[in-house]
């Protein structure tokens, strides 16, 4: 390869399975990952050569992990917004930064900047104790969703408030210390997510919109294209998602998810500024993983094609079930569909925690489903044939 100082390392900080689906497009790319993980056991630090095992919260470690890298970027959104501040006072070149970071870790700032620029979002307001949430209601007219502004991810940090909801429910996002955003319960159709790489120079690129299938806050599938979803709502959601990393002056990868309402209009619901599941389906259904546009982009590289390769691609996350050891199961799957890709992202199996996913690509969209959801199922237990 030449002379290996000549070619950059990115460090990522956070071990989880997103670094971990990012080393082979490191590898790919000729480029070595880095990565700041919390123990040896993390899913990314099993195939990472040398993990740094420290603390992203604590400063000193952030600074040392920094020092070994060229540019420093993120699998998750929880390192503190002033440690970023002070890595980039010190010259560390961090992707995304910290400015446009804080919108993906603060629901409140999210909110109120994408409101400031003309972005659809649902209604809101920052709210300071339970009687406000009953008051805002009522003005709305309709049910609201509690979320914590910081913090929460995966379903945790959100609560659903009705006129039966019980007093204690309403009262406990208020424990967690952070401001509590009120939102309408927006009537929606379906979930959709548009993904887009944008470099430092301002170059971009559109994934297909997908959508995306939640079960309990988790994404439990998804599907690229969105089946049904028509040409000019496709290109409203990916000008969207443009615009919105424009302005925000993201670098890397940007998913925007959204909702697709009843009446045919699309709400922002959430940032995240990092590789994200619902552009899982992209490692094999097209020309140009997410993760590896994402360390193209955070290495100002020119961009990769985000083109589909089949039709359909149908992606569905393996939840932890009732078996300990999964393994035989997942061979099995294997052996039954050749064509089937498997993922596994090396944790332990816990009740509803995603150790992996299984994606089909093709043209008959019932069918692709069908095994997809067949593999996710037989490997977790939930049927046996």
């Amino acid at each position: 390869m030449g002379d290996e100082a000549t070619w950059p390392v990115v460090g990522m900080v956070g071990g989880g399975q997103l670094a971990r689906m990012t080393q082979p497009a490191a590898v790919a790319l000729g480029v070595r990952l880095s990565v700041l993980a919390a123990s040896p056991e993390e899913s990314a630090a099993q195939v990472v050569n040398d993990p740094v095992i420290a603390d992203e919260k604590a400063l000193a470690d952030l600074r040392a992990f920094a020092a070994g890298c060229d540019v420093v970027t993120f699998d998750h959104e929880h390192v503190p917004p002033e440690h970023l501040q002070a890595l980039e006072a010190d010259g560390v070149l961090v992707r995304p930064g910290s400015a446009a970071l804080l919108h993906a870790q603060d629901k409140g700032a999210m909110r109120s900047r994408l409101t400031s620029l003309g972005i659809p979002c649902p209604r809101h307001r920052i709210v300071s104790a339970p009687a406000d949430v009953a008051e805002y209601s009522t003005s709305l007219g309709t049910d609201v969703v509690l979320k914590t502004t910081r913090g929460g991810y995966d379903g945790k940090g959100v609560w659903l408030v009705t006129p039966s909801t019980p007093a204690e429910v309403v009262e406990e996002p208020f424990r967690a210390g952070v401001p509590v955003l009120a939102e309408e319960r927006v009537d929606y159709r379906r979930e959709l997510s548009a993904v887009v790489a944008r470099s430092p120079h301002g170059q971009a690129v559109a994934y297909p919109v997908v959508e995306s299938v939640q079960r309990d806050g988790i994404c439990v599938e998804v599907v690229a294209p969105a089946p049904g979803l028509s040409e000019d709502l496709a290109v409203e959601a990916q000008r969207l998602a443009i615009s919105v990393a424009a302005e925000l002056d993201v670098v890397g990868i940007l998913a925007v998810e959204l909702f697709e309402t009843t009446d045919g209009r699309l709400l922002v619901n959430e940032l995240a500024m990092r590789p994200h599941n619902s552009g899982h389906w992209s490692i094999d259904g097209a020309v140009t993983s997410q993760f590896e546009n994402h360390l193209r982009a955070v290495l100002d590289l020119p961009l990769g094609s985000p083109a589909a390769r089949a039709p359909y691609t149908v992606m569905v996350n393996v939840l932890g079930g009732d078996l300990p050891d999964i393994y035989p199961t997942y061979r099995h799957v294997m052996a039954r569909d050749p064509e089937l890709k498997v993922h596994w992202y090396g944790k332990g199996v816990r009740p509803g925690r995603k150790v992996g996913h299984v994606t089909a690509y093709g043209s008959d969209l019932a069918e692709l489903r069908s095994r997809a959801w067949h593999a996710a199922d037989y490997i977790r237990g939930v049927i046996d044939e």
